[in-house]
């Protein structure tokens, strides 16, 4: 490999890649939601599989329904201070670690997803369940897959990265 391409930060690591990264992953977000609840019933679970159907509902709350008791303008105000957090950790974290720039996007693109739907709806839809006979796990979308992923990424990256000794 030639210096010049050494020096060249990954993929991920530049502005208009992550960009469009995050673009599709929203508008993907968006056509499925829109497909979700224009056909899938409300509150009635279709089954896709053993242990997961599809089962639409509107959650008033963030990701797996937690914070549903709070106002909505708190929790909007909540996920722009997210996506502006993990904006200021992308600049912040070094250019060749591609994984932790992956999760950053997945995070963002989830959080602007659900808070499309906040402002568009007053809810956001979610539609995945994960159940047994027994069991259910909350109800998600893709935008909460994303940013769980993007997490995963960005912890991933924390445990693989090698630590720089301190002198």
């Amino acid at each position: 490999m030639t210096e010049k391409m050494l020096d060249r930060p990954a993929l991920f690591s530049r502005p208009a890649p992550i960009l469009i990264f995050i673009i599709i992953a929203v508008v993907v977000d968006q056509v499925v939601k829109i497909a979700v609840d224009r056909y899938l019933p409300l509150h009635e679970a279709v089954p896709v599989i053993p242990m997961l159907a599809l089962y639409r509902t509107y959650n008033l709350g963030v990701a797996f329904s937690m914070l549903s008791g709070m106002d909505g303008w708190f929790i909007v105000g909540m996920r722009l201070v997210i996506v502006a957090f993990v904006l200021w950790l992308w600049h912040r974290t070094s250019k060749d670690r591609w994984i932790a720039h992956i999760g950053f996007a997945l995070i963002i693109a989830g959080a602007l997803g659900n808070l499309i739907d906040r402002f568009l709806y007053g809810h956001v839809i979610d539609y995945i369940l994960f159940h047994t006979e027994s069991w259910s796990f909350a109800v998600f979308n893709l935008a909460d897959s994303f940013i769980t992923v993007g997490a995963g990424c960005v912890i991933l990256d924390e445990l693989l990265q090698p630590k720089k000794m301190e002198s």
